[in-house]
């Protein structure tokens, strides 16, 4: 019983080029040229920035969301975000000029307050955090 599943498994590496004999170079083989760009790595900081902005954007125009999980945040980062959101609320009742005021305000304030909590590296109060 085992011999037949064997020989399939041994079928199928073979059709897919996996049991192949054949001399392989990697992809990443040739070496950069120094004109090629480095890859971009975002920061933590822009990274919580980008979605806390996203997402308040997305309670303050009334659509609805879910926990904190569900919008792929810590739960750090959702404090950030309830008190960016609560800013902007606050700034419309006063009668800001437009939503776009509104929105550069709470893009400084996510900016500022993401700054503060990864200044000292990742946050290690817990894998949530």
């Amino acid at each position: 019983m085992l011999a037949p599943l064997l020989a399939a498994l041994a079928a199928t590496l073979t059709l897919t080029g996996c049991a192949t004999d054949a001399p392989r170079t990697p992809r990443d083989a040739s070496p950069a040229s120094p004109d090629s760009p480095s890859p971009q790595v975002t920061s933590d900081v822009d990274l919580c920035v980008s979605i806390v902005v996203h997402w308040s954007r997305e309670v303050l125009d009334g659509r609805g969301y879910g926990d904190y999980q569900s919008m792929g945040m810590s739960g750090g980062q959702y404090d950030i975000l309830r008190e960016v959101v609560d800013a902007g609320r606050a700034a419309l009742r006063k009668g800001a000029a437009s939503h776009d005021d509104v929105g550069l305000l709470m893009g400084r304030q996510a900016r500022e307050s993401c700054a503060a909590r990864y200044r000292d590296g990742r946050p290690t109060e817990g894998p949530w955090r």
